[in-house]
């Protein structure tokens, strides 16, 4: 299989290029990974949909990955719950070699075929689940091994990957695989390729959020009010959605703990 992810640059030189030169250069790149992953939005729009439908009954959503695939399905993972206000156990991110491997890479940790479905079993995953794994070329045994036992169970797998007919994508129920081409630095898959993953993670979980009922009009209602700038925030939106002043909003946002119950309470009042 030819790795589209692996193949030459297509800049030359890199350590005789000025600063400019080189930013430049891996802007211009990044500037394609866009359009490359709007050409997945059917593949991803399958996703999406199947997933709402299976989290309404009670399913979760599953990421695996190695390396930067898998920090970047952690990092989605670890959003929802903040972002939207929803249990930290409805999406689930995990990284081969374990939660170590977050920081500092664990070695040969993706080459282990067994280990990926190990871990979901962990979580006692069902036919209920979404297993996605993210994999820029495609070949992590880690991921596959995880998607093939998950298939077996008659699991719903997603894969992202950059390489088209790759394992992943050759294996996965629904294949998303934006083709972003040679890496400013060859090989370097974090860089366009992780753009790619990150963007397709980003479209992924906002819109299946906001299909379940996570967003009202463009606000996010339920989000955790963790620190200052989040109450603010929320107080501001208990303001613009009902009129009240900003103590009398604040007052409310405190007593509900969230600006749908907030909101809510005083249109249930005026009702």
């Amino acid at each position: 299989m030819k790795r589209i992810t692996e193949s030459e640059s297509h800049y030359r030189d890199l350590e005789l290029q000025s600063t400019r030169e080189l930013l430049t250069g891996i802007n211009r790149e990044d500037q394609t990974v866009s359009l490359a992953v709007e050409k997945e939005i059917p593949q991803i729009e399958q996703l999406v949909d199947q997933t709402v439908e299976r989290m309404q009954n009670g399913g979760r959503l599953f990421y695996l990955g190695a390396g930067t695939s898998g920090r970047l399905g952690i990092v989605d993972a670890s959003e929802c719950p903040p972002t939207f206000g929803v249990p930290h156990g409805m999406v689930i991110g995990l990284i081969a070699g374990g939660d170590s491997a977050i920081r500092k890479a664990v070695e040969f940790a993706e080459d282990d075929r067994e280990q990926g479905w190990k871990d979901l079993l962990e979580y006692n995953v069902s036919k209920n689940d979404v297993v996605v794994g993210i994999a820029a070329s495609g070949t992590t045994p880690y991921v596959l091994g995880a998607l093939e036992k998950a298939k077996e169970q008659g699991i719903l797998t997603g894969g992202i990957s950059c390489n088209p007919e790759s394992p992943l994508s050759q294996l996965a129920d629904i294949a998303i695989t934006p083709v972003v081409g040679p890496e400013f630095v060859t090989g370097s898959t974090r860089m366009k390729s992780g753009t790619a993953q990150k963007l397709v993670l980003n479209m992924l979980s906002t819109a299946i959020m906001i299909r379940l009922g996570r967003v009202r009009g463009n606000r996010m209602v339920d989000m955790q009010l963790t620190n200052n700038k989040l109450v603010d925030r929320g107080t501001r939106m208990i303001m613009e959605a009902t009129g009240l002043d900003e103590t009398t909003a604040a007052s409310l946002l405190e007593k509900h703990g969230s600006v749908r119950a907030a909101v809510d309470s005083v249109k249930n009042i005026i009702k």
